[in-house]
């Protein structure tokens, strides 16, 4: 009796061991099941949380943000390489989707998604999608400078006559995205010539709304931004911006840049569907109506919703035709820490 006790107690044992084994291992690889999706978010917190909260209410699929920024998730998905958790990737600059993009990680965006998006605010070769887009512009001090004196090009501010007379956030992904255009555009030669005049010409400060504060304070003539930082500021008390005013280069100029915040979905996430469904959302009416409708004043560039009423139409920006997959992070990284600005 003894001995059938033993043996059935046994029995039970390995039972409930191999179920403890089967669970643990559904868990590992599909945390959550088909209704919830990882995103690594590099875009603004607030704008991702709206579409999250959005498309939840919609499809019922539950959405993890993990927040940081273009450069680091970039880098930390490259180190996880297919063990990534992250099933969808969304950034603010086209350069960190590259980076991802040459490591092979992410998957095709299905056609639908891409048929969203006009061809010049998404890559080539349809590895991830653009979502939203910000303009470059330099920001300058109304009593410091006239619009006579405004630079006509990017390319103005590498000279002597710019000394100590702008500022930028060198070390920032946002600057940075600004370079690969100058580098794609313009090539190596003439990048790292402008970069040596950078250096010799500019003050660096910590990000573009400190660039733009300084700008204000009368700390420095003009700087190079983003266009939303200035809208963002003059939604709410306009106590940083009172004194800025936005000069847009165009003339398809590279301080005309336009960049494109990306979308994309990971080859390695076990929830391909789910993830594609975000995406569409995100470049669907829906989503672009939460981008136009919100706080960001970046501009839409999806489903022919047309931007924020108070924004520079994208099509008077005369911005220079970039190619997103061309944007070169690794190589803009090289050359700014050759002229000593990293």
């Amino acid at each position: 009796m003894s001995k059938r006790i033993e043996l059935m107690a046994g029995l039970v044992l390995a039972t409930a061991a191999l179920l403890t084994v089967s669970g643990c291992s559904s868990a590992e690889s599909d945390p959550g099941g088909d209704n919830r999706i990882t995103v690594y978010n590099a875009q603004h917190e607030s704008l991702t949380k709206e579409w999250a909260d959005a498309f939840t209410s919609e499809t019922g699929i539950e959405v993890d943000l993990r927040q940081g920024s273009d450069t680091e998730l970039g880098n930390q998905l490259v180190a996880e390489g297919d063990r990534s958790p992250a099933d969808v990737f969304l950034t603010e600059n086209s350069p960190a989707m590259t980076l991802v993009e040459n490591a092979g990680l992410f998957t095709d965006v299905d056609q639908a998604v891409l048929a969203q998006v006009p061809s010049q605010y998404r890559p080539s070769n349809g590895k991830w999608t653009g979502i939203a887009a910000r303009s470059t512009v330099f920001a300058y001090n109304t009593d410091m400078l006239t619009p006579d004196q405004l630079p006509a090009s990017l390319l103005d501010l590498q000279d002597p006559a710019w000394k100590d007379r702008w500022a930028a956030s060198p070390s920032g992904a946002d600057f940075q995205a600004i370079v690969s255009a100058l580098l794609e555009l313009k090539g190596e030669d003439a990048t790292r010539t402008w970069l040596e005049g950078m250096k010799n010409n500019v003050r660096a400060y910590n990000g573009n709304g400190t660039v733009m504060k300084a700008v204000n304070a009368g700390e420095i003539p003009g700087g190079v931004i983003y266009h939303y930082y200035w809208f963002g500021d003059q939604a709410k008390t306009g106590e940083n911006s009172s004194n800025v005013a936005l000069h847009y280069f165009k003339n398809e100029d590279p301080g005309a840049f336009v960049s494109v915040s990306g979308g994309g979905v990971l080859q390695s996430s076990a929830k391909q569907d789910a993830a594609q469904q975000f995406l569409a959302f995100v470049t669907g009416p829906k989503g672009q109506e939460v981008l136009r409708d919100g706080m960001s004043f970046e501009y839409s560039v999806g489903s022919e919703v047309a931007a924020n009423a108070d924004l520079v139409p994208l099509t008077e920006l005369q911005a220079p035709q970039v190619d997103p997959a061309k944007l070169n992070s690794p190589k803009v990284t090289e050359l700014m820490t050759e002229a000593g600005l990293l």
